[in-house]
Formats: C-alpha cells, sequence, structure tokens
C-alpha cells in the first residue's frame, strides 16, 4: 500500500492566509457585529476590494507566504503584505463580504 503525501499548493496557502484574516477580522469586533468603516480612511467595501484585488494581481499572496515560510522579503514586499492584510482584516471586519 501506498501512502499520499498531503502538499499545501499555493492557492491553499492563500486560503489559509484569508481565513486567519478573516477569524481576525471578526475577532476585532467586541459585539460580534460589523466594525465600522472609519470616516477618516473615506474607505468602501467596493475601493477595498479593488485596492485587494490590485495587490492581488501584483503578487502579494508570495510575499504573504514567504514570511509564512520565515523567508526574508524585500521592504516594499513586507509593506504590500501589510497593506494587504490591514485591508482585508477591514474587510472582513466591516462585513463587506455579506
Amino acid at each position: 500500500m501506498s501512502r499520499r503525501v498531503l502538499r499545501v499548493t499555493g492557492l491553499a496557502r492563500v486560503g489559509m492566509v484569508m481565513v486567519a484574516g478573516a477569524l481576525a477580522g471578526c475577532a476585532g469586533s467586541a459585539n460580534g457585529g460589523p466594525m465600522a468603516l472609519t470616516p477618516a480612511s473615506s474607505a468602501s467595501c467596493k475601493s477595498m476590494k479593488v485596492e485587494m484585488n490590485r495587490l492581488l494581481a501584483s503578487g502579494v499572496q508570495g510575499s504573504i507566504e514567504a514570511r509564512q515560510a520565515g523567508r526574508k522579503v524585500s521592504a516594499a514586499s513586507g509593506q504590500r503584505a501589510d497593506r494587504y492584510n490591514a485591508l482585508l482584516n477591514q474587510y472582513i471586519g466591516s462585513r463587506c463580504h455579506e
């Protein structure tokens, strides 16, 4: 009998990052309700989604995966990864995905 080795693909890793971000976003709301979008940010669900898609198209998921694997990334890549995670937390916390 042969044993199958479970391999985590890049897409699965991105999914794990998104789930972690969703959990962090949900934890950010004390009463379990949606977090308000801050007026100073002038962000809307649509604008956050557009920016997240732009970051994904630029390859930010590779930077996120590299960080999780303990590899070094450039300062610019790290900042893009931080921005994506912040947007994702705000997007999920504001319940834009519902």
